[in-house]
């Protein structure tokens, strides 16, 4: 069970990689995401005061707080931006709307629920070890949230936010943006909320189990891991490091298979906002997909990617330095949004 455990986990990590590759809009709808996004940038800034606007704001180029992000709790690494405990209920309704409109209602959830997962985990519950809470830093209250460069619907700006197993970096310009590098994690991965199990990662684990479960015996032998995942290779401070590629290729899988790993792929880029369709797998022939090296042949050039690597786990790409490179569309992309959808109908949890 810990084999396949750790398989599914190895799935979920490198499938990651269409997730973070990035994101554009299109058209009119394009304009008006922008436009919605810089909107509640600026509106949320319009409650800080100018103390608090200068520890939030940083120049778009400073590369000190680019990389000033993690997946540990606070106080295990120093990050910057303001901390949402500092922040007055109205502050704090205004970051989030922040991320509501520059992600989609399943990416937004997503954020929602790992944060509601720490706040589980700071009272004891999921812990273990005779329910010791995760102490003072950890739950609601120990994430940030910073800018770098200011709200804009033309101009280069990105929104950071994050804490314990969560790290969100949006870099938007003008109708393109990007989702790396970013990660997403829960502890504890499964919980009760007013009657409801919430699992903020289940539809990755399951749609892995489900994938794994169609291997063949020669597919499984190239893609089962014959040692432990334990950490991460890839991630938080660990910058334009690439690493070797392992496991079978998505050329060599079924038609249904590769439509079942779009699929996966699909939980990562499904927290970006509205895309195209993701096209059909035969128009992508070309791409030598090995997991852990999502399109290997066309990404020479493109930005370090996230692989397993032995004895590890590999969750979150490293891109170069956004000021510098372009930002582009990932070939697969998730479900449409409207702004009904992603506002509408939905009770915060907590913030």
């Amino acid at each position: 069970m810990i084999k396949k455990y750790s398989l599914a986990l190895a799935l979920i990590v490198i499938t990651g990689w269409w997730g973070v590759r990035g994101f554009a809009q299109r058209g009119e709808e394009a304009a008006k995401w922008t436009e919605e996004v810089a909107a509640a940038g600026q509106k949320f800034l319009s409650t800080l005061d100018e103390a608090q606007r200068d520890k939030v704001v940083y120049e778009f180029d400073d590369s000190e707080q680019r990389q000033r992000w993690s997946n540990l709790p606070e106080g295990a690494v120093r990050r910057g931006g303001l901390q949402m405990g500092d922040l007055t209920q109205p502050q704090r309704d205004a970051a989030m709307a922040v991320l509501k409109a520059a992600l989609s209602s399943q990416g937004y959830d997503k954020t929602v629920q790992i944060v509601e997962a720490d706040e589980v985990l700071r009272g004891g519950a999921g812990r273990g070890r005779g329910g010791r809470g995760g102490g003072p830093g950890f739950g609601r209250d120990n994430y940030f949230i910073s800018f770098l460069g200011q709200p804009s619907a033309t101009s280069p700006w990105m929104i950071q936010f994050g804490g314990h197993h969560l790290g969100l970096n949006i870099t938007l310009a003008g109708e393109h943006g990007t989702l790396a590098p970013s990660h997403t994690g829960a502890q504890p991965a499964t919980y009760e909320l007013e009657g409801k199990t919430l699992r903020p990662l289940g539809r990755e684990v399951d749609k892995a189990f489900e994938l794994l479960s169609s291997l063949d015996e020669g597919q499984r032998k190239q893609a089962v891991l014959t040692y432990q995942v334990r950490n991460l290779v890839l991630g938080p401070g660990r910058d334009g490091e690439m690493i070797q590629p392992e496991g079978v290729k998505g050329s060599s899988l079924t038609e249904k298979q590769r439509e079942m790993l779009a699929g996966l792929a699909a939980e990562w880029t499904g927290s970006c906002t509205t895309s195209p369709p993701p096209p059909r797998w035969r128009r992508s022939k070309r791409t030598s997909t090995t997991r852990g090296s999502p399109g290997a042949a066309r990404r020479r050039k493109a930005a370090p990617l996230t692989s397993a690597s032995k004895g590890r786990r590999s969750s979150s790409n490293s891109p170069r330095k956004a000021a510098g490179m372009p930002i582009t569309s990932t070939p697969f992309t998730a479900t449409r949004r409207t702004s009904t959808g992603r506002t509408g109908g939905r009770r915060d949890l907590f913030w």
